[in-house]
């Protein structure tokens, strides 16, 4: 069980992510998400990859790429800090990690398995802390953290960029 975190544990920026976790068994509701962008990704005619709701937007593969990326990140800030690690952790800027990412250069089958790959990996890290380890606190991105509030970041992003992949992505 990996509660949900008081809004304290987290910069007030990803209450948005948090908030909009429904209740419930965290690691439960992480592998529904795998389960369900796979299927979208999958479900997807490989044409569609390189849609974009508007000029400017990331196409639906560099969402997923930014999914992947963004993932990687907080799952390792997560172990970092759950291990004790005091060190501060510097952010990132995700327009930048998605150009360098070139992603529009793979396949969405290639991003799904990808994907897949690394929301497994962040189900075992999660699975086998215990709640020492998951109220230890560091600094990311220059704000207090505790391990508990990335779990949960990680469930409301992907829920957040799900959602709009089902959404203005899926439209035209």
């Amino acid at each position: 069980m990996i509660p949900r975190p008081a809004a304290y544990e987290y910069a007030p920026f990803y209450a948005r992510y948090v908030d909009g976790v429904p209740d419930g068994d965290l690691p439960s509701i992480l592998q529904a998400q795998l389960n369900q962008v796979l299927a979208f990704a999958r479900g997807l005619p490989e044409e569609r990859g390189g849609h974009r709701y508007a000029p400017g937007k990331w196409t639906i593969r560099e969402v997923l790429g930014h999914m992947v990326d963004t993932e990687r990140i907080f799952a390792y800030r997560a172990l970092r800090i759950a291990r004790g690690d005091a060190t501060p952790l510097a952010g990132f800027e995700e327009n930048a990690y998605v150009q360098a990412g070139r992603f529009d250069a793979r396949t969405l089958a290639d991003l799904a398995e990808e994907y897949e790959a690394v929301r497994r990996a962040t189900l075992h890290l999660f699975r086998h802390l215990d709640d020492e380890a998951l109220a230890r606190s560091g600094t990311a991105n220059g704000a207090d953290v505790t391990v508990r509030a990335l779990a949960w970041i990680i469930a409301g992003h992907e829920r957040h960029h799900l959602g709009m992949l089902r959404g203005v992505y899926s439209e035209g």
